[in-house]
């Protein structure tokens, strides 16, 4: 069995303040993802699963094909970033999952993207 491509997943979150409305239990995220290929041969993003878990420990989970519409192809020692958004009813809450890809060879691997923080920038110490 040929070593798993060597692929790194980094994410940043941030608050959307104008866009979430605390008197409704309503806190908008972002979240910008970045996707490395450390390897040696292109892999493509075909889908992700993410779960969400907001304050309370009510997970929500969300899966499809590939993200904002895309499934990138990410040539060796290249990246890939994206933006894209979450909803939850508390001001803090943590989202984990991974992506679906694919190597050159047609062989599909898992990819796990580590658990990251959803929180208002005043909860964070």
């Amino acid at each position: 069995m040929l070593d798993s491509p060597r692929v790194c997943v980094q994410v940043q979150s941030v608050y959307i303040e104008s866009q979430s409305s605390p008197d409704e239990e309503r806190f908008v995220f972002a979240y910008t993802v970045t996707i490395r290929n450390l390897g040696r041969t292109p892999v493509q993003l075909l889908s992700r699963y993410w779960l969400i878990t907001n304050g309370n420990g009510r997970e929500t989970e969300v899966q499809g094909e590939g993200v904002v519409g895309e499934q990138p192809l990410i040539a060796p020692g290249g990246e890939y970033q994206y933006t894209s958004g979450a909803v939850i009813e508390t001001p803090f809450g943590t989202m984990e999952g991974h992506y679906e890809m694919v190597d050159e060879q047609g062989s599909r691997f898992r990819i796990a993207i580590p658990v990251f923080r959803l929180a208002l920038p005043t909860l964070i110490h």
